[in-house]
């Protein structure tokens, strides 16, 4: 066994550029292998510039955002789950199939959630006289 390096270089080696590289490897295998992801990746290069566009204020923009980003979140979650109960095996098991069906759910829940947040938005910010409060 390899006696391990000390020092700031091992240390940002180790913990910052290893999980750095492990994560862009990551995603590039979603954005690459799973057409799901790839839609919703797709459709975050269009909503958070129009983020941008919509917002009047920070709060806007970080909920607006923050429900794309959120959606991404789970779906690579979602792909993590697929990914482990297909490495376990092939036959139908119950239990597999609530794990994948739960990953969807999970995924339809943060859809709705970005739905809900930027009809409010473009609600309060295009509908004069609307307030949800």
């Amino acid at each position: 066994m390899r006696p391990e390096k000390s020092g700031v270089r091992a240390f940002l080696r180790r913990r910052i550029l290893g999980p750095l590289v492990n994560s862009c490897r990551g995603l590039w295998h979603s954005a690459v292998h799973e057409e799901a992801f790839r839609v919703e990746l797709i459709l975050s290069l269009v909503l958070v510039p129009g983020a941008f566009l919509m917002a009047t204020d920070s709060m806007q923009l970080i909920a607006l955002i923050g429900s794309v980003l959120l959606v991404l979140i789970v779906e690579l979650l979602n792909t993590a789950v697929e990914a482990t109960v297909d490495r376990i095996g092939s036959e139908f098991h119950e239990l597999s199939g609530r794990a994948k069906d739960a990953g969807s759910a999970a995924v339809m829940v943060s859809l709705i959630l970005l739905v809900m947040v930027w009809d409010i938005v473009a609600l309060e910010n295009f509908w004069p006289g609307y307030s949800l409060m």
